[in-house]
């Protein structure tokens, strides 16, 4: 089990064993910041789904409003004739021939990748270690599209995507420790709103089974689950 440090069990007096309103957690994330560095603020979400059942397995993607003040580094998978537009529109790399043999070789330094339909065939070779990475774009995500250079503009402008671990858990940054309250409230209800978009129609009982927030090796926060939703369903 790990040990925690001073700081950290300082911050955790500071949370109550208890559900916190929406407001109530972004103002306690704030004090319960432990890094010196601008920490990111996490939400981590557990749905009342069975991943393992392809029509449970939530997939999606949020727009958040003030992003997450985390810069991406983005590959591209297009035509050769293309790359040079993905570039300009912001991937770290684009292409499909070399940057398949460069993934093959091992090389992953990135945190998102992007596809037109027709270069995905080509994806069969690397499948494997996107997959592994979490890495192989999809179209349910938006990484997938004829319109590479508006795909990638969004991935900078602060889109997310949000995938299930196989808990059935999602994990997302919605912001930094720095932002202001409003921003971090925004970026929370928009992520929350875009997972109750997507409820599986397969799904029995309680969907949103529980919420909490942290900072970057901070303790978590509890979130009043209805308090959240109340926000996303105006």
């Amino acid at each position: 089990m790990m040990k925690h440090g001073k700081k950290y069990r300082e911050a955790a007096k500071l949370v109550e064993q208890k559900a916190y309103t929406l407001d109530e957690a972004i103002e306690l994330l704030k004090k319960t910041a432990t890094t010196k560095f601008d920490g990111s603020c996490e939400i981590h979400i557990k749905l009342g789904v069975d991943p393992k059942q392809a029509d449970q397995n939530v997939r999606t993607a949020a727009a958040l409003p003030h992003g997450t003040g985390k810069k991406l580094t983005i590959v591209a998978f297009v035509s050769d004739e293309n790359a040079k537009a993905a570039k300009e529109a912001g991937a770290k790399e684009a292409g499909t021939n070399d940057l398949i043999k460069k993934i093959e070789k091992g090389w992953t330094d990135f945190d998102v990748a992007v596809a037109t339909p027709d270069q995905m065939k080509e994806l069969g070779k690397i499948a494997k270690i996107l997959g592994q990475k979490r890495l192989m774009p999809s179209p349910k995500a938006g990484t997938v599209t004829p319109d590479f250079k508006k795909a990638i503009e969004e991935l900078n402008k602060g889109k997310v995507e949000l995938r299930l671990d196989p808990n059935a858990i999602l994990h997302n940054i919605f912001g930094k420790v720095s932002f202001d309250n409003a921003k971090l409230r925004e970026n929370l209800v928009t992520l929350v709103k875009a997972v109750l978009a997507v409820k599986p129609s397969g799904s029995k009982g309680t969907y949103l089974r529980s919420m909490t927030v942290a900072t970057t090796m901070g303790p978590g926060i509890h979130l009043d689950i209805s308090s959240v939703t109340a926000e996303a369903r105006k």
